[in-house]
């Protein structure tokens, strides 16, 4: 039996009150997992706020975890009007030892989110669009198949438009394209904006540090089948662009969760040697599935 294609949406605008009629009594929780993001976080919650939830009864929450912020992400997050958690207080008793990172936080945001779809956006963007809110949400909206949906879009490097996404290019896809060839027309598969429904996120474990785009994509294919996935076009992100060496314990931590995913004996939380520089260890643990939580289980039971 053929593997079903993963659906592609070009530039698709969904209209937002298309999709506010669509919810059906659903709530919807826009996630930003933050460290550091002063200077962005507070103009991305403000909009979605004003166009979003104010303009359009599409979004019932934004929440913000403040993963460890040493500046004032948390109160720009609040001064905006999302609610602020963080990190070090949810679940903390539920968290593999010496666990942390964007995918822990991502983990401790769905637990502490209302929505039943659940959309993830990183916080160091600029320019944001809401369309990057309402790409996310219309297939989950409209089409009951879909479970998860990942953005695609152009990341200008220095101003040079398809220039970003080096990890991606060089480490990523051809990883995929050697161990996961199913999931080879993912056009960004370690993008940070992301949706899912809540009884899709619940079931799968969470990468605790840069490997959690990458593992989501996986272990959703794995368990629901790549129909389940989408992924939308939501034009240009620009963001802060990372230096070289910063971005080498990510590309560790890529190919740390791809060889996992296909039984490879690889060691836990790996340290990275250059010569002439410190020594990095790069996280590289699980949370498990939610449903697995004693704590979660008895809040949804």
């Amino acid at each position: 039996m053929p593997t079903p294609i993963l659906r592609t949406l070009h530039h698709r605008d969904f209209p937002v009150e298309l999709l506010a009629a669509a919810k059906r009594g659903r709530r919807v929780s826009v996630c930003l997992p933050a460290r550091d993001e002063e200077a962005t976080v507070g103009p991305i919650v403000a909009s979605v706020r004003r166009e979003l939830m104010e303009g359009a009864p599409l979004v019932d929450e934004v929440l913000v975890v403040d993963d460890g912020s040493v500046d004032g992400t948390a109160r720009a997050a609040r001064r905006a009007g999302a609610r602020v958690v963080a990190a070090s207080d949810v679940l903390a008793d539920e968290m593999p030892e010496g666990a942390g990172g964007k995918g822990a936080a991502m983990w401790k945001a769905l637990y502490a989110a209302k929505g039943e779809l659940v959309a993830f956006l990183d916080a160091d963007v600029r320019h944001f669009s809401a369309r990057f809110v309402t790409g996310l949400l219309g297939p989950l909206l409209t089409d009951d198949d879909v479970g998860l949906v990942k953005a695609f879009y152009d990341r200008p490097l220095e101003g040079e438009p398809g220039q970003g996404g080096r990890v991606t290019e060089l480490v990523a896809r051809p990883l995929i394209s050697l161990l996961f060839p199913h999931l080879a027309t993912v056009v960004q598969p370690l993008a940070g904006e992301c949706a899912g429904r809540r009884a899709v996120l619940e079931q799968v474990p969470f990468a605790t540090g840069y490997g959690v785009d990458l593992a989501l994509l996986v272990d959703v294919a794995a368990r629901f089948g790549t129909g389940a996935i989408a992924q939308v076009d939501v034009g240009t992100r620009i963001h802060r662009n990372r230096p070289l060496e910063e971005l080498a314990p990510q590309a560790l931590a890529i190919l740390h969760t791809a060889l996992a995913r296909t039984g490879v004996a690889v060691p836990a939380d790996p340290v990275l040697v250059r010569p002439g520089g410190e020594p990095a260890a790069v996280s590289t643990g699980y949370c498990p599935p939610l449903v697995d939580v004693p704590a979660y289980r008895r809040r949804t039971a």
